[in-house]
């Protein structure tokens, strides 16, 4: 262990920059602490040339959003022959592609939103569908972007229509689910428990709820009846597989719960490349099951391949 050396990418140019490279740091020195030999590299468009002269034995990805989680990154590191973690090519690119893999998710039995794709320029002047609704860009991560239409709201957000709107110009809108967040991590084809997400001071689970210190509160294990928490393990490795991926995912749920215990729970999304900071839900998934954050990087990097 101690001989294998390990690339940690980190960084990259998107939105969740700062998300990367906190989430890199974290697993860095996780892997320095169980004896590896760890080179941290911050990730720019000349990262091919980097790992060719690095000539690492692993890299851990520690990339969040475009480039680093949708399989270009993962691409160079097939045609470098460099094994690495997470999810491969395509499992990675379906999962970013919220629209492609809600398709993937129904056709497996995994219960989504209704949802359709619109173009921000041509819905400023009429609801694409009846509020309440959410806009959210296809292929974001971290919450960018997202817009929530209540249901008095009498026209589409009007920022859809700014000319330096920073997101594409195709995005999906879907259902508004209201109700509890919940989430479920999957590790090597087994769940690790399911999340309570409690926003706290946030009307949703954005990008401050979901990393700022105090953002949100999660309970863990969840508070909720036996038979819908084994669901949501259940449909949450069912996902991880229909989905192809590989290593560690997360699965995000909305569950509108009724006074019986029961009521409509929908799968948002999957996450091949969940957050690995100090607030993050995977490595605390994982505390709950007894196991460290070293032992839990140190897994994943044994797990890593090509050809995933």
């Amino acid at each position: 262990m101690a001989s294998k050396h390990v690339a940690v990418l980190m960084g990259g140019w998107v939105n969740e920059r700062p998300v990367s490279l906190a989430s890199g740091k974290g697993c860095a020195d996780a892997l320095e602490e169980a004896g590896y030999r760890v080179t941290r590299v911050d990730v720019d468009r000349n990262i091919s040339a980097v790992l060719k002269d690095l000539k690492p034995d692993v890299v851990f990805n520690a990339l969040h959003g475009p480039f680093g989680e949708d399989g270009c990154v993962q691409g160079i590191l097939e045609v470098l022959n460099i094994p690495y973690t997470h999810s491969g090519v395509l499992a990675s690119s379906l999962a970013m592609n919220k629209v492609k893999a809600k398709a993937v998710m129904n056709a497996a039995g995994i219960p989504v939103t209704e949802h359709l794709v619109v173009n921000r320029r041509e819905i400023t002047r009429e609801h694409p569908m009846k509020p309440p609704y959410v806009l959210k860009p296809i292929n974001e991560g971290s919450s960018f972007g997202v817009l929530i239409v209540k249901e008095d709201q009498e026209f589409p957000p009007q920022e859809l229509g700014r000319e330096d709107w920073p997101y594409p110009d195709v995005l999906m809108c879907e259902k508004f689910i209201s109700g509890r967040e919940l989430t479920c991590a999957v590790m090597d084809d087994t769940a690790l428990g399911v999340i309570d997400i409690v926003p706290l001071g946030h009307g949703f689970y954005d990008y401050d709820a979901k990393y700022a210190q105090g953002g949100s509160k999660h309970i863990l294990p969840a508070k909720i009846s036996p038979i819908v928490y084994q669901t949501i393990e259940t449909l949450a490795v069912k996902a991880h597989q229909a989905l192809g991926c590989r290593g560690v995912s997360r699965a995000d749920f909305r569950f509108d719960e009724k006074e019986d215990g029961s009521g409509e729970l929908i799968c948002l999304e999957v996450n091949t490349q969940p957050g690995m900071t100090p607030t993050s839900l995977v490595p605390e998934m994982a505390a709950h099951k007894g196991m460290s954050f070293k032992d839990l990087v140190s897994w994943m990097v044994e797990d890593a391949s090509c050809c995933r």
